[in-house]
Parts: structure tokens; sequence; C-alpha cells
């Protein structure tokens, strides 16, 4: 009866030390935010988080959470309402928040000369804009976007061949 007295302690223990072990997280957590029309993990860390917003990358991110006073250790499923609008902001409008000209993804634009960060669907509106100027200009690069041939100096004679017959044709007769 001992022995039986001896596992069923163990087996108590064990149940004790997995529940004291297990990740607690703040009532107030959210597992997928919303931010600039993407959805975001809330269990990574805040800076990997909003690199899944298209025009967000690693640096950008960082000074993004330096400027916002945002700890960049916490996960962005537990940052505040505030926090959020903050992040929001800078990244929305990055110029008014002392970040550099050099840092943004869209520099000295063609059409107004701004410099700006684009993100999520302006960035796909945007590129699309310089390929089809590039196309109207009738430019090296806007033709071979037309074409659908490699546009930046790639070796075109092997690779690339998607789609298009490939091989050697054998000659008829002898």
């Amino acid at each position: 009866s001992s022995r039986v007295l001896w596992t069923l302690a163990v087996t108590q223990l064990r149940t004790l030390q997995a529940s004291s072990m297990s990740l607690v997280l703040p009532e107030n957590f959210v597992h997928i935010l919303r931010i600039l029309n993407t959805n975001v993990d809330g269990k990574q860390k805040v800076v990997f988080a909003l690199r899944s917003i298209r025009g967000v990358g690693r640096r950008f991110a960082t000074l993004v959470c330096k400027k916002a006073d945002v700890d960049t250790n916490r996960r962005a499923g537990e940052l505040s309402p505030e926090e959020i609008e903050r992040v929001v902001a800078i990244i929305q409008d990055p110029r008014k928040y002392k970040i550099p000209d050099w840092f943004l993804n869209r520099q000295k634009d063609v059409f107004d000369g701004a410099f700006t960060q684009i993100t999520s669907n302006g960035l796909d509106m945007k590129f699309r804009d310089d390929i089809e100027r590039l196309r109207k200009i009738r430019n090296h690069r806007g033709l071979r976007h037309t074409w659908g041939v490699r546009v930046r100096g790639q070796h075109t004679k092997t690779t690339g061949r998607c789609g298009r017959t490939v091989g050697v044709s054998k000659k008829k007769g002898g």
C-alpha cells in the first residue's frame, strides 16, 4: 500500500508542476490583431508581428517600436489599444516622428516628389502605377515587363523557360 501512495503522490506532484509551468496570458491578450488591413499574429513579439504588414521591414519595425515607446520583448497581443494607435500613427506618417528620409521605402516620388512609407494596399497600387508609367513612356524596363521576360539583366538563353517548349528538335530524314 505504501507503493500505491508513493505513485499517487508522484503523479499529483507532476500535475502540479505542469500546471505551474504553463504560460499565463494576461486577460486582455488578443491572438489576432487587425493593423493597417493586415491580420497580425498576437503570439509573436512586436517587431516580428509588425513585419507581417507589407512595406514594414525588420529595421523599420524596430524603429517604430522605439519611437512609440513599446518594449520590443513584449508580445503583440499584450499591447494596449493606445500603444497600437501610436504604432499605426508612426507607420502612416513617419516623417512627423522624425524618422529620417533615407529610412523610408518611397523616396522622392516621381509624381509629387514626396518622401513616404508605403504599406499594404498602397504598395500594390504604387508598384502597378510605376510599371504602367514605364510602359507608357516605352522604357526598356517597361517593354520587358510587357513582353513578360526578365527585367533586371539576367541571362535568358537557358533559364526562365517556364511554359515554353524546351529541347532540341530532330531533323527528319537521314
